[in-house]
């Protein structure tokens, strides 16, 4: 009898878990078919006009039009991305509050020794945006025509040249500390809060050099204003073919920056599938490939599990990088 008891007793716990679980499924599914039910907060972590902010109102304006509901872009700059990815994922796990990001989420994890948050655990991938290859770029009173004269020049005045980016952290940041690990030189490394004003700073002669994204630069490049010496991807870019990457001097040397979207992690997995549709067809609408392709970025899309391997993937590289640098910020 007591055998027969307990049995009974696991088999209504059975019941029970099913139909918690179905109970789990149909709130999911009828909440992915209202969402969103109010304005949608898109948090971009970086300063207006960088390409992190473009690609964010692209978007945000077309995820308007297509679900009924404003979906407001709100800069919430620094500690190089962090404090907007904080604010994400500790809002409710509702998909009402997206982070718009690049790079530099996954350049931190390793980077700082201390996070209020886990940006692996306590987010959830909704998919990859773009990727963009950065350019080396410097100003055009610096008297250098190409990467060795630039290390030649480094070479020759240890310190003295400045070298600008969007903050330490980000995928700008990581590419100065990698040339200066590959070519063994020192600059001084002068953080902004934002690529657009990296580039303003370069403009003005405020720094020497720069890598800055595809996004923020091409208008420059194609208007002569700052002097392109190489690109940071794999392969040479398509916007500029005649560069040769910093791969080409330096073997191994990539840091092309990408930006995605993530929420808070606990998101239903219905509500994820529905923004991450959104943002595919987003990227297939014929304006934003032709605006994304003539400034240089590779749409990407993909599936919230694309993202996420990828971006354990570019963790645990900008990881191995960092450590050999030793590059760690409290």
């Amino acid at each position: 009898m007591r055998k027969n008891s307990l049995s009974n007793h696991d088999s209504r716990i059975t019941t029970h878990a099913v139909w918690a679980f179905a109970l789990a499924l149909a709130c999911s599914s009828a909440m992915a078919q209202t969402y969103p039910t109010r304005a949608v907060r898109v948090i971009a972590p970086f300063a207006p006009g960088g390409g992190t902010d473009v690609q964010c109102r692209l978007l945000s304006k077309r995820f308007t039009e297509a679900m009924g509901q404003s979906f407001v872009v709100e800069n919430r700059t620094g500690a190089s991305g962090l404090i907007g990815a904080e604010l994400v994922a500790r809002s409710p796990a509702d998909g009402h509050t997206i982070l718009c990001t690049s790079a530099s989420l996954a350049i931190n994890v390793s980077l700082y020794k201390k996070i209020a948050f886990d940006p692996v655990k306590d987010l959830a991938p909704v998919g990859l945006i773009s990727l963009a290859p950065q350019f080396l770029i410097v100003h055009p009173s610096v008297p250098v025509k190409s990467v060795k004269d630039l290390v030649a020049l480094a070479r020759k005045n240890p310190g003295k040249l400045n070298a600008g980016s969007s903050g330490s952290g980000t995928a700008n940041y990581m590419a100065v500390e990698m040339l200066k690990l590959a070519a063994g030189i020192q600059v001084a490394h002068i953080p902004y809060k934002g690529g657009s004003m990296v580039v303003t700073a370069l403009l003005s002669g405020e720094i020497d050099f720069t890598f800055n994204g595809a996004l923020t630069v091409m208008p420059h490049l194609k208007s002569g204003k700052v002097r392109p010496l190489a690109v940071t991807s794999a392969k040479p870019a398509a916007v500029a073919p005649e560069l040769p990457t910093l791969a080409s001097f330096y073997p191994g040397f990539e840091s092309a920056n990408w930006y995605a979207m993530f929420v808070p992690a606990g998101t239903p997995a219905a509500v994820i599938t529905r923004i991450n549709a959104e943002l595919v067809k987003g990227l297939q609408a014929p304006d934003i490939r032709e605006f994304m392709t003539a400034e240089g970025a590779e749409p990407a899309g993909g599936s919230p599990q694309d993202l996420g391997a990828y971006f354990r993937r570019e963790v645990d590289r900008y990881g191995k990088i960092i450590r050999a640098g030793n590059l760690h910020f409290e």
